[in-house]
């Protein structure tokens, strides 16, 4: 069953937090999938994941719907599923994630925008479906300049 982990973002932008986490995440060795909920805004994510130096270079591309986007190890879309097989969700832009499909992961982002008081409603209200569907959560916050944990909840299940 996977964890959900909550990043509210008060420091640096989305694409920054994204790319330091997707650096991590194929740390682990595992496969990544972003889902955004505007097919405008993948693509701008998708640019500015181009524009890092080289040594940070993460290999990826936008979902076409074709069978190349099974090779990817970092796969951008707006769309449900998992074609690349991808062990970490992470969820940008109030993207949903479903207990169920999130059970399908070994670990579920979600990045918001915590200066947008809808995202924040949004997070909160992901917080209480996941945790009461019995997914673990943890709450990350960046308001001190450093990420730090301030919350947990071992689901309710």
């Amino acid at each position: 069953m996977g964890a959900v982990f909550f990043y509210h973002l008060t420091q640096r932008p989305v694409g920054e937090t994204l790319a330091m986490l997707l650096h991590k995440t194929q740390a682990n060795g595992w496969r990544a999938l972003v889902r955004g909920s505007d097919p405008q805004r993948l693509a701008a994510l998708d640019d500015q994941l181009w524009q890092g130096p080289p040594d940070s270079f993460l290999a990826h591309g936008l979902a076409t719907g074709e069978a190349g986007d099974a090779d990817q190890p970092v796969l951008l879309t707006t769309q449900p599923g998992n074609p690349n097989g991808a062990k970490c969700l992470m969820a940008v832009d109030g993207a949903g994630v479903s207990a169920t499909e999130a059970e399908d992961f070994v670990r579920v982002c979600i990045l918001f925008d915590g200066f947008d008081p809808a995202a924040v409603d949004e997070a909160r209200t992901q917080w209480r479906s996941l945790t009461a569907a019995g997914l673990a959560a943890k709450y990350w916050s960046e308001e001190s300049g450093r990420w730090e944990m301030k919350a947990e909840s071992g689901g309710a299940g």
